[in-house]
């Protein structure tokens, strides 16, 4: 066995039994908004790798065959006419990275229902209308969305904006539901006043007609909330006795929290939670630049190694991606996209709960488990704001993985929430900009993410139904970020932790009614044709100092879908680090 093979058994072994390293959680104190009105709350989570356990590795093959195919790479057009930034491929070229997408996702033979919900902070509507929520509705619903989580913090002007949400949902005659989700971040927990507060915020709601109810009670959530004891003995006293199984609301909520726990002591919450919010699964945030570089330097030199487990799975995938212009510490990582690991973690540890959990009673059904999906993570304040400055890695198309993996374990998942509607300020926004901004301005003007809508319309029809939707018409979504990612910039913010994980790189998804050609360009010299099958499909191609996007579809000879959008060029010297989407999509008429 080689050395580097040892070290890297050594390292996965270490990476294994890590589950006992205590989390590590950021906490952000509200700052003065910039419109001069009272403070927001914003927040983050960010944990120490607890494990790392074995997860399918990323195959490269056509979507929609039966078996793997081999990696496609198509040499560029005009490969001299621009230079491949130092993360960026050998040559520029387009890759086709994507999973055969079961024409039939596995049944949930329980036969419930599911849901996809997005999470929407109302410390971001500040100036909405009840027009502007129901604007909001109506695009999500149209999008596979099928209800809000309203994220409430601690403003004294916040419930109103719950009020107005849910009087929209009421007036669009939408089946489109809405459930809180209390930011105990901000919110006080520390007395039974502070839960008797949050008592009547539920409460104020619990019966309304577009209040999301989950087995006969009210659907209610939490940002956090592992600290509270609202002056009770633990925070699993207090919990109970305070909030779920208080008399004006015991028998009344479903209570599915996202606690920032080991999952291991969920039995300490026996009596508290119906369920559980895995909040951190949206993103592979174990993958650090640290994490990254390590897994990356004890890559074996020989990536033909029939070695199994965990360094199997490094090697293979290393093997199978090494033509797809992954640099070592992208082609470690790839593993980790979209990975269920941390799902099977807080599954295994639902599983070992009673059935009648917490305020179910009589209830003998399993506990909900509620999985995220997010596209994206940037957030860029500085020290004397919010002192948030950080990714999490989102290249190889973590939103489609993230989706395809969910899709493909929907027997064990009841609700998805995508992570975010319109949190601008960790860039992981799906519906339009507006409303008031934390200030964020400076990595999201001209930063629209709706296009994500088409993607998250087809996934969600997937994981709802059990059958991936027919596609009806032509379709290209593609995005990147709007520089390098070694780019040097006169920032007094810095670049942000873990800037070394990007590729750069345009990436694209389309979405085709039949056998066809897609070229993807990044200049009018530098552009690559492929063939794609019927289905989707996922591309990625190098992209380097002034380059621009384009995608094109072609059948038969004719041009079927053109997507050529205004007010991106991927610069080489950035005023200010941005590692924000830009992203744009196109639909055959």
């Amino acid at each position: 066995m080689q050395l580097t093979t040892v070290l890297l058994f050594a390292f996965v072994l270490t990476l294994a039994n890590a589950s006992t390293i205590p989390l590590r959680r950021i906490r952000i104190s509200s700052l003065p908004h910039q419109r001069g009105h009272l403070s927001m709350h914003r927040r983050h989570a960010r944990f120490l790798p607890r494990q790392v356990t074995n997860t399918s590795t990323t195959t490269l093959a056509t979507a929609g065959t039966a078996t793997p195919q081999p990696l496609i790479t198509t040499t560029n057009t005009n490969s001299s006419s621009a230079a491949p930034s130092p993360s960026s491929a050998p040559s520029p070229s387009i890759s086709i990275d994507s999973t055969p997408q079961p024409s039939q996702p596995p049944a949930d033979n329980s036969g419930a229902q599911k849901y996809v919900v997005a999470h929407h902070m109302i410390g971001n509507t500040f100036p909405y209308t009840i027009q502007d929520w129901a604007d909001d509705i109506a695009l999500a619903h149209a999008s596979g969305i099928d209800g809000f989580a309203l994220n409430m913090g601690s403003d004294d002007w916040e419930p109103a904006r719950v009020a107005d949400a849910y009087q929209a949902a009421l007036q669009s005659g939408l089946d489109f539901k809405l459930f809180l989700s209390l930011d105990m971040s901000v919110l006080p927990c520390g007395s039974p006043a502070d839960a008797q507060a949050l008592r009547n915020l539920v409460k104020a709601h619990i019966t309304h007609p577009n209040q999301f109810q989950y087995k006969g009670r009210a659907f209610v959530s939490t940002f956090a909330g592992e600290t509270c004891q609202f002056g009770q003995g633990s925070v699993a006293d207090g919990w109970k006795t305070q909030f779920t199984r208080s008399p004006d609301l015991q028998g009344q909520i479903y209570f599915v929290p996202a606690f920032f726990i080991d999952p291991a002591t969920f039995g300490n919450f026996a009596d508290v939670m119906d369920g559980d919010f895995n909040w951190n699964s949206g993103w592979p945030i174990q993958v650090t630049t640290s994490f990254a570089q390590n897994l990356a330097n004890s890559l074996p030199a020989n990536t033909t190694s029939g070695a199994g487990g965990i360094l199997g799975s490094v090697i293979n995938t290393a093997g199978s991606l090494a033509t797809a212009g992954l640099n070592r510490l992208q082609l470690a990582v790839s593993q980790f996209i979209g990975a269920t690991t941390t799902d099977e973690q807080h599954l295994a540890a639902l599983s070992k709960l009673p059935a009648n959990l917490g305020t179910r009673d009589t209830d003998p059904s399993s506990p909900l488990y509620m999985a995220a999906v997010s596209p994206w993570f940037f957030t860029h304040y500085g020290k004397d704001s919010f002192n948030k400055n950080f990714i999490f890695l989102s290249d190889q198309h973590l939103y489609s993985k993230r989706w395809e993996s969910l899709v493909e374990t929907r027997d064990t998942v009841d609700v998805v929430e995508v992570l975010t509607w319109n949190d601008y300020g960790e860039s992981h926004y799906v519906g339009p900009i507006k409303g008031s901004q934390p200030n964020s301005q400076a990595w999201t003007d001209g930063m629209n993410h709706t296009a994500w809508l088409g993607l998250t319309q087809y996934y969600a029809t997937a994981f709802k139904t059990g059958s991936y939707p027919a596609i009806e018409k032509d379709q290209i979504y593609m995005w990147s970020r709007p520089h390098s990612s070694s780019a040097q910039a006169p920032d007094p913010v810095g670049q942000p932790d873990n800037f070394q994980l990007p590729q750069d790189a345009i990436w694209a998804v389309v979405l085709t009614t039949a056998p066809s050609s897609v070229t993807l360009a990044t200049s009018p010299t530098t552009s690559t044709t492929v063939n794609v099958p019927a289905g989707l499909t996922k591309l990625t191609m190098p992209i380097s100092a002034g380059g621009t996007m384009k995608g094109t579809i072609t059948r038969n000879g004719q041009t079927v879908v053109e997507l050529n959008p205004t007010g991106f060029t991927f610069q080489g010297s950035p005023k200010t680090y941005n590692f924000n989407a830009f992203v744009a999509s196109a639909t055959a008429d």
